[in-house]
């Protein structure tokens, strides 16, 4: 008697194969067969797939859900679009090791870097651990989608230097004692490390985070670390990774995986067709990482996700070089100086310099179209392209941006518009994508609240591979967020539609799986806002045989695994 049976779906099993039509039995939270349809068996519960898609859960692997899973075992709106495997931990920062009196800190630099709500933060985590251990154990039994996190390197040094973390080196003492915190952490369970050097990186003071002050010989250090316990891997971020890197940070990214002979992934490959030249120059860090023994894979993003910003809050115009002490001016200051013809020049000229990189691309005020408004002097402009309302106005798109902003207190939503959105680029992302160092993800899921929501690309991207640009074909797009990041991340008997395998598994219909549009709702801890989007067409999700999702709902189960490195986890060789 199996638990669950799947019948009549067309199996994509996540290898690349063709579809085949098939039954799924489960038992004991594992696939239990993959057999013929219509073959006689008994199950306690019946599926039926007829005219749709059976494939594994999707693997997000560039996540931070490391505190909204606290509040939201279920990790939404993740798990209504297909997933059932999350990788968080990423970019340096995480929730531990926690220095006893030093959870403001993170919960500040955490708000600031990756735009989780403070209120969130305060209300919706108890922060009652010290060690990664008891990090992981808060979660463990209590999540609905499988979970694996990486220690952060910032909240590593401030756990050994406290307030010192930020401003200077470590000692030789000091970086023996983050290995040996971090070793205590991969041996709990954690995956790997995760570490900045990104110049966007701040903390709630403004200034660089920790691991921004390491020594490379700190950082390899750590990484040599990492190489000792079973099933583990690297993820960096570096300045280059937001234009192109220079030829140090191709040598560091190499020598810190060769330094642990685990695989580094890196954030995010942006591919554009005006600048052809950005492929292939990011990825000679992979070549340089072969040549050293390691290897780098570059995470890149199969969809546009949009942006939801403002000139009130803190958004991606912050980052570009020299707009950050414009925008973190008072708001009268701040109107002020933006309405001053002079500082919105040096400001284009500054987002347009070589040091923005692909921020540049933010600087086009003529394609944002306006979101939400609210002063009468706005009304009707909702859904409109700056660029159309500057020409009516005799004024240069970013003036008529800034009046549209200051007359609602700068409030306004604002959407730009993406500029590498035309054939050329989606031809290049095709063939990007069959490169063997490079692995679509990249969605910051749990991060960024209020300004974008990545978490839906799964279904996007199907429903575009099915009915829309056509680049690669369904089952080549299943392995590309099934098989491939499984077995780039070491996933034990995941990602994959086969006997023996964990029973995560996604039912969609093909003809209208996609995302419904992001919508800006309230409802984080303290009354917070995110952006989220239901899905389209996704009728099951069961993580380790248990159903989490029927009919794009939530069922309120709770089965997921809190991935433990070595024992949910196999090392994936370098050489």
């Amino acid at each position: 008697m199996f638990d669950t049976l799947i019948t009549g779906g067309l199996v994509v099993d996540g290898t690349g194969a063709p579809g085949r039509h098939a039954d799924v039995a489960v038992k004991d939270g594992r696939i239990a067969a993959v057999t013929p349809p219509g073959e006689p068996t008994q199950a306690r519960v019946r599926i039926q797939a007829d005219g749709l898609i059976v494939a594994p859960g999707f693997v997000d692997v560039h996540t931070h859900y490391d505190a909204q899973l606290l509040w939201d075992p279920y990790a939404t709106p993740s798990n209504v679009h297909g997933v059932t495997t999350v990788i968080g931990g990423n970019c340096g920062f995480t929730l531990a090791p926690l220095r006893p009196g030093g959870a403001d800190y993170l919960r500040r630099m955490m708000a600031r870097v990756e735009g989780m709500p403070l209120a969130a933060l305060e209300t919706g985590v108890d922060w009652g651990w010290e060690t990664f251990a008891e990090y992981l154990d808060t979660l463990d039994g209590r999540i609905g989608v499988n979970a694996g996190f990486l220690v952060g390197h910032c909240a590593l040094r401030s756990y050994v230097l406290g307030t010192e973390a930020v401003g200077r080196a470590a000692t030789a003492g000091e970086v023996a004692a983050m290995t040996a915190a971090l070793h205590d952490a991969l041996a709990a369970g954690a995956l790997g490390l995760s570490t900045t050097l990104s110049s966007t990186h701040v903390d709630g003071d403004g200034r660089p985070v920790a691991s921004r002050w390491a020594s490379h010989e700190e950082t390899l250090a750590l990484c040599a670390a990492v190489g000792e316990h079973e099933g583990t891997f690297l993820e960096g971020i570096v300045p280059g990774c937001l234009n192109t890197f220079d030829d140090d940070e191709i040598d560091l990214l190499a020598r810190m995986s060769a330094a642990a002979g685990r695989p580094l992934n890196w954030n995010v490959l942006t591919i554009d067709a005006a600048a052809p030249d950005r492929v292939p120059h990011q990825l000679a860090a992979s070549a340089r990482a072969r040549e050293l023994g390691g290897r780098v894979v570059a995470l890149t993003m199969p969809t546009l996700v949009p942006m939801n910003m403002s000139l009130r809050t803190f958004c991606a115009l912050h980052l570009i070089p020299g707009w950050g002490d414009v925008l973190g001016l008072p708001i009268p200051e701040r109107i002020a100086a933006l309405r001053d013809p002079a500082v919105r020049a040096r400001l284009l000229e500054r987002a347009r310099s070589p040091e923005a990189g692909v921020l540049r691309r933010l600087a086009d005020f003529r394609r944002y179209v306006i979101g939400d408004t609210y002063a009468p002097a706005n009304a009707g402009l909702t859904g409109r392209i700056v660029g159309d309302i500057a020409a009516e106005r005799g004024l240069d798109p970013f003036a008529a941006l800034v009046e549209i902003a200051a007359a609602d207190d700068l409030r306004t939503v604002l959407w730009p518009m993406p500029t590498d959105n035309d054939p050329d680029s989606w031809a290049l992302r095709r063939d990007t994508w069959a490169h063997p160092d490079v692995l679509l993800g990249g969605s910051d899921a749990g991060a960024h609240l209020d300004r974008m929501a990545g978490a839906p690309y799964p279904t996007r991207f199907l429903g575009d591979c099915l009915r829309g640009r056509r680049l690669v074909g369904l089952e080549t797009a299943v392995a590309m967020m099934t098989g491939e990041p499984a077995a780039l991340f070491g996933l034990r008997d995941r990602g994959r539609l086969a006997p023996g395998c964990h029973a995560d598994i996604t039912v969609f219909d093909p003809a209208t799986v996609d995302a419904e549009p992001a919508a800006l709702v309230d409802d984080l801890p303290g009354g917070a806002a995110r952006l989220t989007a239901g899905s389209i067409g996704v009728a099951h999700v069961l993580v380790n045989g248990v159903e989490i999702v029927r009919d794009g709902t939530t069922t309120g189960a709770t089965p997921g695994t809190l991935l433990r490195s070595g024992r949910d986890t196999f090392s994936v060789p370098t050489r």
